[in-house]
């Protein structure tokens, strides 16, 4: 398996993050970057996406793909841009996350639930197919999805969203077995962290929310990019099949999320 190794000796190692224009995404981005990496980053919004690039490094570093993570043709492109610019896709970030609404399941419509699926889940899978054809087929790598606490057990609210995101982390099971011993497939399972796709959660009761938190804090994009990174990185090259729970000690008090 080809893994990212340490001092002078090492070989800049490439990869491909999904939605990554902010949040989560942006900071994994830029923890493998300040590492030496070389990304290709994917968002819907070409503009904020752009942005995120100018912040990120130089083209040399950067580059972004606009585009929805489940649509083929994006995929495609995002995997040749990957090759192309880099030579290389060492590692794949699933990170795409959608939840569209907030309502007892038996309410959800079933088209949301087949969006819902077909973003968290689906996409994830065929991300990976490309991905493994593409390069990490013969040369190795590794592949890190981001699920959710509340893949973990059941909220009310969240039904839909919840279901995918336990797919995804059996889905992470099923591809690190039949990957294996040349890809590693792993998953981080956030708590709420402080990102635009979680205000809901939090706005304006941000310290009473932190506080039913053992360690008396949100989480913040930073804490995941940095758990994503040492799954990425030759110090996690024995692990493989696992979820790093996120979740400030939430879990120690039979809470999650």
């Amino acid at each position: 398996m080809t893994e990212p190794g340490s001092g002078s000796d090492r070989v800049a190692r490439a990869g491909i993050i999904t939605a990554a224009s902010r949040g989560i995404g942006q900071a994994i981005a830029a923890a493998l970057i300040a590492r030496g990496d070389r990304v290709v980053i994917t968002g819907r919004d070409p503009q904020r996406l752009a942005a995120a690039v100018a912040e990120l490094g130089s083209p040399e570093q950067v580059i972004g793909v606009p585009g929805k993570a489940h649509d083929d043709e994006h995929q495609q492109r995002a995997v040749t841009a990957a090759l192309t610019t880099f030579g290389r896709i060492d590692y794949l970030v699933n990170n795409v996350g959608a939840n569209p609404v907030f309502a007892p399941l038996l309410e959800v419509p079933t088209e949301a639930i087949r969006k819902i699926m077909e973003i968290n889940l689906i996409s994830a899978l065929a991300w990976t197919r490309r991905v493994h054809q593409a390069w990490q087929g013969e040369h190795g790598g590794s592949v890190v999805n981001v699920a959710s606490v509340a893949g973990l057990a059941p909220a009310a609210g969240i039904g839909a969203y919840g279901i995918s995101k336990a797919a995804l982390l059996h889905l992470t099971r099923q591809l690190a077995l039949e990957l294996a011993p040349t890809v590693r497939v792993n998953a981080v399972a956030p708590a709420v962290v402080k990102t635009r796709f979680a205000e809901a959660l939090y706005s304006g009761r941000e310290e009473e929310a932190g506080a039913a938190y053992p360690l008396g804090r949100l989480g913040e994009p930073t804490d995941v990019a940095a758990a994503v990174a040492y799954l990425l990185s030759d110090e996690a090259a024995w692990v493989t099949g696992q979820t790093m729970v996120l979740d400030g000690g939430a879990g120690l008090a039979g809470r999650l999320g």
